[in-house]
């Protein structure tokens, strides 16, 4: 087998559908976009929601509550267990140290939970700590900074 031999399997490729090639093609006068009209056009298409200027169902319908979506302070999360994955010269832990280790992205606000154990002291510094995160750094001989 050469490559100048390979076939693509039956069905694989289809023909191009030439519309407007006269009436014996089958797609001759109008090209398969139907009568006249908006729909014929070139461009001609009209938004999603669009009644024809009749007022919109979803401007007809009363709007209710509020969604703190858009203006939420998103953490990325840590374990402590996570901090003894860190190598063994670490021991100031912020941010940009675990971004470089790929447990988060860089930029991001950081938040400690206590998952897991720590057996190493370290100096950690983050926006947020659980309380149960506090407690193990603490208990192992490190320091829990909030900056």
């Amino acid at each position: 087998m050469r490559l100048h031999t390979l076939k693509n399997v039956k069905g694989a490729v289809h023909r191009r559908k030439r519309v407007g090639c006269g009436e014996g093609s089958g797609h001759g006068k109008t090209s398969g976009r139907g009568g006249k009209g908006q729909s014929a056009r070139s461009g001609g298409s009209i938004r999603p929601g669009f009644e024809g200027g009749q007022m919109p169902l979803y401007r007809k319908l009363p709007h209710r509550g509020f969604n703190n979506y858009n203006f939420r302070t998103s953490y990325a999360v840590v374990n402590v267990s996570d901090l003894d994955k860190l190598a063994a010269d670490v021991s100031d832990v912020n941010i940009d140290v675990l971004a470089k280790a790929g447990f988060v992205r860089p930029g991001a606000l950081l938040k400690i939970l206590g998952n897991g154990e720590v057996t190493r002291s370290f100096k950690v510094t983050a926006a947020k700590f659980s309380d149960s995160a506090k407690a193990k750094i603490e208990k192992a001989g490190g320091q829990a900074i909030v900056a």
